[in-house]
């Protein structure tokens, strides 16, 4: 991407402005390293064996221009609805105020899943307090955290990516040693595992693809965070930067080594990272693993709390969401927003918890696909606006390099995925069901659009 020394414009709302680019830079680096690398990265080693390296980079290209493209958008507009309301710039307000709500909705359904995730892989470890209790503990000191001031939250989401990013350090250390003999007295695999690169052929890799592209989810929140930034072209340009290769490395890196140790069919890709510690000999290396992993999912509940207050404030200010969810607190924080989105996770985690595997499994998958579409509609509002910026000579802070030819690339790459997904019984349904939530959203904000411009009209007669 190139940045020029043009000012972006300062965002419109009443937000506050407090976050730090380190802040901003490791938000989008820590909501991206969650559990689906901690724990999920195994199940695509499971269906590729080491060829899920193959997946890996093609989820992570698509990822690297989605992230050009979303940057582009924030620098020159930033804004808490992001995407939604680059989409409704571009293709008009039911598709911005469809595809905010989409987002919104997946955000708090996951709110509660994380909840009750870490709750019960603290419980697995330490057997003390009930798994109800500490989901709703979580819920309550999370929800504390994002209604006192956006700098705070910055500041524990910083510290929270910190660990994560120090734990795979390590791990890549431990690994590297690990893999070349330098452990004492532990045997090295060495690389034999890579002779049979692809056991299950391109359906594996294929298979692999749609379970490794849900691992980047949640990066598109540093478009969102963008708007509360001091400086947002200068801010997003270095996140977007730094978040790129950072994750690429970390990524690949881990699971390099979890495909080099653990062959297909090892328990240990159960649990890969606590299972190619073990392999090296670390002791106590499951407990410390699923405290990481614990930590990952009260991040990723940290930052999907953030980034749904900021949606459905960003909804009610455009007109998509009661008026009373853009009100702001002193210290600026959309405390009925904050409100309203955890409301939904704490009733999802009660019903959870009262009716085990039933209730939030639907719900997910409802959502799951979402990012899917979040990632599409970005590529495609950029696409707009660019070409819509670029015809009336409007110069932007910060150009995606390659246009149109590596916008077009990511849509490609995305349909492809699609492709897959379809192909594949179980990720279909997800899919169909997506899609049809989408269509029930689509048409509520139409009716609501069509509402308010017939008042509007009469209004004016």
């Amino acid at each position: 991407m190139t940045t020029k020394s043009i000012a972006a414009p300062a965002p419109t709302s009443g937000l506050g402005h407090s976050l730090k680019p380190r802040q901003l830079t490791m938000m989008g680096l820590g909501s991206a390293i969650g559990a689906g690398l901690f724990l999920g990265s195994g199940a695509g080693v499971q269906a590729a064996g080491p060829a899920v390296l193959i997946s890996y980079l093609v989820a992570g290209t698509l990822i690297i221009l989605v992230m050009w493209a979303l940057g582009e958008m924030a620098a020159a507009n930033p804004n808490s609805g992001a995407f939604s309301v680059y989409a409704e710039k571009a293709m008009g307000k039911t598709a911005g105020g469809t595809i905010g709500w989409l987002w919104w909705l997946q955000l708090v359904v996951v709110i509660a899943a994380e909840a009750i995730g870490a709750a019960g892989l603290l419980f697995s470890i330490w057997p003390v307090i009930p798994v109800w209790v500490l989901a709703l503990v979580f819920m309550v000191v999370f929800t504390g955290i994002n209604l006192v001031g956006v700098r705070n939250f910055g500041e524990f989401e910083f510290w929270f990516a910190i660990l994560k990013v120090a734990a795979i350090v390590i791990f890549l250390l431990i690994g590297a040693a690990l893999l070349f003999g330098w452990l004492p007295n532990v045997p090295s695999p060495g690389f034999s595992a890579f002779g049979d690169f692809a056991p299950n052929g391109i359906g594996g890799i294929a298979a692999a693809l749609f379970v490794v592209i849900f691992a980047f989810g949640g990066t598109e929140i540093v478009s969102v965070a963008a708007a509360e930034t001091e400086n947002p072209a200068h801010s997003v340009g270095k996140a977007i930067r730094t978040v790129v290769w950072r994750i690429l490395v970390f990524y690949i890196g881990s699971v390099f080594v979890i495909a080099a140790v653990l062959p297909v069919g090892s328990d240990g890709l159960k649990s890969p990272f606590a299972g190619v510690l073990d392999l090296a000999g670390i002791p106590g290396a499951g407990a410390a693993i699923t405290l990481v992993a614990v930590v990952a999912l009260l991040s990723a509940l940290n930052a999907n709390l953030y980034g749904a207050s900021r949606m459905i404030f960003s909804l009610s200010e455009r007109g998509e969401a009661p008026r009373f969810l853009s009100r702001l607190s002193g210290s600026k924080v959309p405390v009925a927003a904050v409100g309203i989105s955890v409301a939904f996770g704490f009733i999802a985690t009660v019903l959870e918890l009262l009716f085990p595997e039933k209730i939030l499994p639907a719900l997910l998958n409802l959502v799951g696909s979402t990012c899917l579409v979040v990632w599409g509609t970005a590529l495609v509002s950029q696409f707009i606006l660019r070409r819509r910026a670029d015809r009336d000579g409007t110069e932007l802070p910060l150009r995606m390099k390659g246009f149109p030819f590596l916008t077009i690339v990511g849509l490609v790459l995305l349909g492809l995925i699609l492709v897959v997904g379809f192909a594949n019984p179980e990720s279909a349904g997800q899919l169909i069901g997506t899609f049809i939530l989408i269509l029930v959203i689509a048409a509520g904000c139409f009716i609501n659009a069509k509402s308010k411009a017939a008042k509007h009209s009469t209004s004016v007669e």
